[in-house]
């Protein structure tokens, strides 16, 4: 893996972009996975993917950020200018509008009733926007938007280890719920990576959306995995009331939750963090379906 830091961002913008090297460069507070994060100046961010995988995202948000842009009320993240790769970092990388706003928490959220309906509403404006010659679910967006059967033997597996921790024989029930359906309409787009990392509020009301390296088009249930790793009862009612979600989607919507939670407890010594939030997480699933 690569390591970037500091110095190689500042001698990418000096080498590619000389007009900003005059601006300082220091880590964002929270960086994600995918890509490594860097202010440059306070208007500013410099996104590098962290490895190969990641790489496609640039192109694609580098295409597709400004249409959408267009579209929505709400501010997204925006391009501004598409590294080169170089000998010293083998990936195109880019330069972005920074947008100010606090990362969503309990404590940032003024009020988790209207923020599950802001939410659903944005995403009801991104599903709106025409989606023709949109990235179709693949390897470039890990199949989300795609069909959730290429996770299962993924999620068998990791229910079989964890059958000393959570009840395995009602989670592979679930599991059989949410694969029990198909999207069967025309695709939209989808965000991809719809997490607490990469939603903004400002004065604990929702202000943007950032992180789209995963966007694609196809089935938005996996956009409406939020329902059980943030809200709970009363605020996912309302998140599902203001999409209109129909039982379906929203089975398919609980399968990529319960996926990603028992494949990210599976890891191998988990911090106490994401262990915790997975557990919040199946166990959200576990009261919600146990009240249907």
């Amino acid at each position: 893996m690569i390591e970037i830091h500091t110095e190689l961002v500042k001698q990418l913008i000096q080498d590619q972009f000389p007009q900003y090297a005059h601006l300082p460069v220091y880590p964002v507070a929270k960086s994600g996975n995918d890509n490594r994060t860097f202010h440059l100046g306070d208007q500013m961010t410099v996104r590098l993917p962290s490895g190969k995988d990641y790489a496609p995202q640039v192109e694609k948000e580098s295409t597709w950020l400004p249409h959408l842009a267009k579209h929505l009320s709400l501010p997204i993240s925006a391009p501004i200018e598409k590294g080169k790769p170089t000998k010293d970092f083998p990936y195109e990388w880019s330069i972005n509008k920074w947008i100010d706003g606090d990362t969503v928490s309990y404590e940032t959220v003024e009020d988790l009733t209207d923020f599950a309906s802001s939410l659903a509403l944005f995403l009801k404006e991104l599903q709106a926007i025409d989606a023709t010659g949109g990235p179709l679910a693949g390897k470039h967006n890990f199949h989300r938007g795609g069909d959730l059967a290429i996770y299962h033997a993924e999620t068998q597996i990791a229910l079989e280890k964890l059958a000393d921790v959570f009840p395995a024989p009602e989670l592979s029930k679930l599991w059989d719920v949410a694969m029990d359906s198909k999207w069967e309409q025309a695709p939209v787009w989808v965000h991809g990576d719809v997490a607490v990392g990469n939603i903004l509020v400002k004065q604990g009301k929702l202000c943007g959306v950032i992180d789209f390296g995963i966007l694609g088009v196809g089935d938005p249930a996996c956009d409406y995995v939020m329902a059980w790793t943030f809200f709970e009862k009363n605020s996912r009612k309302v998140f599902f009331d203001t999409l209109h979600c129909d039982d379906n989607t929203r089975n398919r919507a609980m399968g990529w939750a319960l996926w990603k939670a028992l494949i990210v407890y599976d890891k191998q010594n988990p911090t106490p963090e994401v262990s915790q939030w997975a557990a919040y997480t199946i166990n959200e699933i576990l009261k919600d379906y146990n009240s249907i």
